[in-house]
C-alpha cells in the first residue's frame, strides 16, 4: 500500500529513531521544508529528486496460516517490488479482529506471519516490516477519514454484505462495516503510489481513491493553505498494481473459489508450513476434471488453469514452456510433477522460518525498527490532515 515526492524526502531519508524515548521534532510540523535548518531542529539528509523511489505498501492478516495463495498472490510479488520501489510491508492485526477470534492465537499468528515475511525473502535492508497496531496513526487516520465517508459507500462493499450475512446481520460488529475505512487509512497514510491488489480487492482500493479525492476536495488546496498548511492535495491518489500471474490462486477443492484461510476444509489450501507428505496428499486429492490433456484459459476447466498457473510460478517457467511440457500429460503424471515443484519451492522458506522463530529477539528488533520507520512517515500525514481539518495544533 504507498509513495513519495521530494517534499517528503526529508522524512524518507531520515534515520530511524527508537520509540523508547526519542522522537523527531520535525515530524510535528506540517511542512518540514519551511523549518530552519538548525541543530535544535534537524539535519537535512535530502537526496536528489531523481533518487526518490515510488512507494508500495501492502499487508496480510494474521488469521490462520499463510497459504500458497497468500504467498503466490502477494508476498512473492513483494520480493521483486522491493528492488524497484520503496516498500513497507505490515501485518494487519487490526483487521483480524472484525470477526470473532482467539486473543492468544492472534498474538502467536502475528509473530508467525512476520517471520514468514522474512523467510519468504522480504529484505529488511530494502523494506520496512512492522505490525499495524504498533503504528498508532493507522487508527487516528481511520477516525478522521470516517467523518468524510458516506455510510452508503460502506454498505455497498461486497465483502461486508457477504461477511455480515454469515455473522447473522444485526449481530455483525460495527468494525465489519467500517474496516474498509481502516484499509483506506493503511493505504493513504504512507502516500502510496501503488498498491498490490488481487482482482477481488480492487473495490477496496477504489474506496481509498474515492476517499482521497473527497478529502482533498473538502480540505485541501487554498482551504488548507489558509490554515497555515502548504496547500495542494493532502493525499496522493494510489494506483493498483495487479500481477499478471498468480494474482488469484484458487482453492484445491473448487477452482472457482479463491484459496482462503477461512475455508472450513484444510484440504482446500496448501499452507506454507505444510510437510512434504501433507502437500503430496493435498495435491493428490485435489479436484480435477475428466478432459484429455492439460490447458490454460478454458472456462470449463478452472481447476486445470489454476494448477498449471501454480506450477508455472513455483517452477519459474513461462506459460509457453509449461504448456509445451504439460499439454499431453494426464493428471496422474502432472500431480507428482506439481508436488515436487511446490515442495522444492517451499523447502528453503520452511528452513528459514525455523531459524527466524528460534531468535525471538531478532524478530522483535526487526518489527520495532520497522514501526519506527513507518511512524516517521505516518505522523506527518496525520498531522497534515488534522491541520487541514481545523484542529488546534500547538507548536513547541
Amino acid at each position: 500500500m504507498a509513495h513519495a515526492t521530494l517534499s517528503h524526502s526529508l522524512i524518507l531519508c531520515s534515520s530511524r529513531f527508537s520509540r523508547l524515548g526519542y522522537t523527531t521534532r520535525f515530524l510535528r510540523h506540517a511542512d518540514p521544508l519551511s523549518l530552519p535548518l538548525t541543530r535544535q531542529r534537524f539535519r537535512c539528509h535530502c537526496t536528489d529528486q531523481t533518487t526518490v523511489r515510488k512507494r508500495v505498501v501492502s499487508g496480510v492478516q494474521p488469521t490462520g496460516l499463510i497459504h500458497l495463495g497468500n504467498y503466490l498472490g502477494a508476498i512473492k510479488n513483494w520480493i521483486a517490488l522491493q528492488d524497484t520501489y520503496e516498500t513497507l510491508f505490515f501485518i494487519v492485526d487490526l483487521h483480524a479482529i472484525t470477526l470473532p477470534y482467539d486473543p492468544q492465537e492472534l498474538r502467536k499468528a502475528t509473530r508467525d506471519t512476520a517471520a514468514l515475511y522474512l523467510a519468504c525473502g522480504v529484505d529488511i535492508s530494502k523494506a520496512s516490516v512492522f505490525v499495524q497496531s504498533h503504528v498508532r496513526a493507522h487508527v487516528d487516520l481511520m477516525w478522521l477519514l470516517s467523518s468524510s465517508t458516506p455510510i452508503g459507500w460502506l454498505q455497498k462493499m461486497t465483502q461486508f454484505k457477504e461477511k455480515s450475512r454469515k455473522e447473522g446481520g444485526e449481530n455483525a460488529s460495527v468494525s465489519l462495516l467500517t474496516y474498509p475505512v481502516l484499509m483506506a487509512a493503511d493505504i493513504l497514510l504512507y502516500k502510496s503510489d501503488f498498491v498490490p491488489v488481487g482482482e477481488d480487492q480492487k473495490q477496496h482500493l477504489e474506496l481509498a481513491r474515492d476517499l482521497a479525492q473527497r478529502v482533498n476536495n473538502l480540505y485541501g488546496g487554498r482551504k488548507w493553505e489558509k490554515l497555515g498548511g502548504r496547500g495542494g492535495s493532502i493525499f496522493k491518489i494510489p494506483e493498483p498494481l495487479i500481477p499478471q500471474v498468480g494474482a488469484r490462486v484458487m482453492s484445491l477443492t473448487d477452482g472457482r473459489s479463491k484459496m482462503s484461510k477461512s475455508a472450513p476444509s484444510d484440504q482446500s489450501r496448501i499452507n506454507l508450513l505444510d510437510s512434504k507428505e501433507l502437500i503430496a496428499d493435498k495435491i493428490k486429492r485435489c479436484k480435477t476434471d475428466s478432459f484429455a490433456g492439460l490447458e490454460y484459459d478454458n472456462a470449463e476447466r478452472p481447476e486445470c488453469n489454476n494448477l498449471l498457473s501454480v506450477y508455472q510460478i513455483v517452477s519459474g517457467k513461462t506459460k509457453e514452456e509449461v504448456m509445451e511440457e504439460c499439454k499431453d500429460m494426464s493428471w496422474g503424471t502432472f500431480k507428482p510433477l506439481l508436488t515436487d515443484a511446490v515442495v522444492e519451492h517451499l523447502s528453503p522458506i520452511q528452513v528459514r522460518y525455523q531459524e527466524i522463530t528460534a531468535e525471538s529477539a531478532y524478530l522483535d528488533k526487526v518489527l520495532s525498527e520497522g514501526a519506527d520507520r513507518a511512524t516517521e512517515i505516518a505522523e506527518v500525514t496525520v498531522r497534515n490532515l488534522r491541520q487541514a481539518m481545523g484542529f488546534y495544533i500547538y507548536e513547541e
